[in-house]
């Protein structure tokens, strides 16, 4: 993990992790910063899978955030296979195709911070911050 993103994690509430782990260390690292909430991806070791899951929902302030890694669902798009797995959500997170995102979708807001590595198809790496406020969620993307 760049130094970059796990100092903006720092002072977090929680972190919320939408799979691509690939280590378990990964977890103990985020974890020594906040609560840690996530989900396995495709790229994830079967353990984590088992341990992870692919999708859940964390109610946070009155707030409830669907996450999921988007590789499975219904629909032919990351974001229609993410969106899939909710109902009645805020805000879903989501990564697979490691390319940030943020946009409403109805009343929900569909949200990939991107990867702090990158990927195949983002040419830096990103994370995201989900800052909760009295008027709503806001989401904002940062360039690592």
């Amino acid at each position: 993990m760049p130094t970059s993103a796990l100092e903006a994690f720092r002072g977090a509430d929680l972190i919320l992790h939408a799979g691509d782990l690939v280590v378990p260390d990964v977890l103990a690292e985020l974890q020594r910063i906040a609560p840690v909430v996530a989900v396995a991806g495709n790229n994830d070791p079967p353990e984590l899978v088992e341990q992870l899951g692919f999708a859940r929902v964390v109610e946070l302030a009155g707030y409830r955030i669907g996450l999921a890694h988007g590789h499975i669902g219904k629909g032919k798009s990351t974001v229609e296979r993410a969106l899939s797995h909710f109902q009645d959500v805020n805000c879903v997170v989501f990564g697979h195709s490691h390319i940030p995102y943020r946009q409403m979708h109805g009343a929900t807001v569909a949200f990939n911070p991107g990867a702090t590595v990158g990927g195949i198809r983002a040419r830096r790496g990103s994370y995201g911050i989900i800052f909760v406020e009295s008027d709503g969620l806001r989401a904002e993307i940062f360039e690592i």
